[in-house]
Parts: structure tokens; C-alpha cells; sequence
């Protein structure tokens, strides 16, 4: 399987959070959503259960920072951001 982390540098951030994102491509990851049952401690959820994110959406996303947005509101950007970041893959033909 690709390795989707490597692949996700250098992107537009497809979380997009208002206010937030700072549209940087230098500071993209592939940010893993957090969901009870899909991770743990030391155990990240599978690289398909994330987005690629700039590194200000990804501090909102993991509340490491103070924004104006629910983290109801937050889980729905984030998840937003996985659904256009598997349309970049299938585009790009990583993802069928």
C-alpha cells in the first residue's frame, strides 16, 4: 500500500477549518481522526481514517489550541476533510 503520510506532504490541506487553516502546503500531515474503538494509546487509527491538514487545522482538530468552534463542530470539519482527502486520492489514482 502507498504510503499515504509520505504522499500527504507538500498538499493542500482539504480540512479547510474557517478562520484556521493557514493554506500552507509545508505544513501538511496526514492528521489521524480519533474515534473510541479505532485507536488507543500508542495505536494511531489506519491511515484511511485521516486527512491531509495543514498544521493549524491539525492543532484545532486535536484541541491543542483555543478556537471558537465545538469539538462537535470540529469532529464534522475534521470528517469533511477525510471524505475530500480520499477524493484527492481516488483522483490521483491511490484510492479506487
Amino acid at each position: 500500500m502507498t504510503d499515504l503520510r509520505k504522499l500527504a506532504r507538500g498538499q493542500d490541506c482539504q480540512v479547510r477549518i474557517p478562520g484556521v487553516c493557514n493554506f500552507n502546503p509545508e505544513t501538511v500531515v496526514l492528521a489521524h481522526f480519533r474515534m473510541a474503538g479505532t485507536c488507543g494509546i500508542g495505536n494511531k487509527p489506519h491511515d484511511q481514517q485521516a486527512a491531509i491538514c495543514c498544521s493549524a487545522c491539525h492543532d484545532a482538530v486535536d484541541m491543542r489550541v483555543p478556537t471558537k468552534y465545538t469539538k462537535d463542530e470540529l469532529d464534522l470539519m475534521m470528517c469533511h476533510g477525510i471524505l475530500r482527502t480520499h477524493e484527492h486520492w481516488r483522483k490521483i489514482g491511490v484510492m479506487k
